[in-house]
Parts: structure tokens; sequence; C-alpha cells
């Protein structure tokens, strides 16, 4: 029972979340895009619903699956290294980038 109350609660957030940010879609394009663009019209609350999906669909937001928390990139595995591989990545680096490490000059001032 408490189960199901528990996920029964999670949906209806969920539903509530999705239903305030298509309302927050809507007043804010009712607001911005038709002064900014004038042969821009308003739209109503199924089109900014519609325009949330299609945002969700080709930007991945909303934090779900992953979202940039899991993503952190190579930063993630740089803050995995030990000193000693953090040192070796940057010896391989140099012989990658740039000049060889065996052409460098010592400076001398």
């Amino acid at each position: 029972m408490r189960f199901k109350v528990r996920y029964l609660g999670g949906a209806v957030l969920v539903v509530a979340g999705v239903a305030a940010l298509g309302g927050m879609v809507m007043l804010l394009w009712n607001a911005v895009v038709p002064v900014a663009l004038p042969d821009a019209g308003t739209i109503d609350y199924p089109h900014a619903l519609g325009l949330l999906v299609l945002c969700r669909i080709l930007f991945g937001g909303f934090r779900g699956h992953g979202g940039w928390r899991g993503r952190r990139g190579p930063w993630a595995r740089w803050d995995a290294m030990t000193e000693e591989e953090r040192a070796q990545f940057r010896r391989g680096g140099r012989g990658r980038c740039g000049r060889p490490e065996t052409e460098r000059q010592p400076r001398t001032e």
C-alpha cells in the first residue's frame, strides 16, 4: 500500500510539474515573442505543451536519464586519475601537440 501511494504521489507530481511548465512556456511565449517578432502570434496551452515536448526531444533537458550530472566529460576522468597517471598524460600530450619534448631547449636567463 505504501509503495502504491509513493509512486502515485510521484506521478501526480510529474503531471503537475509538466502542467506548470506548459503554463510557464505559454505565458513567456505570449509575453515575449509577439513583442520581439511582430509576425508571430500568441499560442494556447496545448501548443505550449507541444513546444515543451519538442524542446525536450531536441535538447534533452529536464535532468532525466543522466542529464548533465552523469556527463562531466574529460574532467571526471582527470579527477579519477592518480598523480602518476596525470603526469604520464601530460608527457603524452607534449609529444602530440607542438614541439616534441626532445627538441625543447631549457631556458637560460
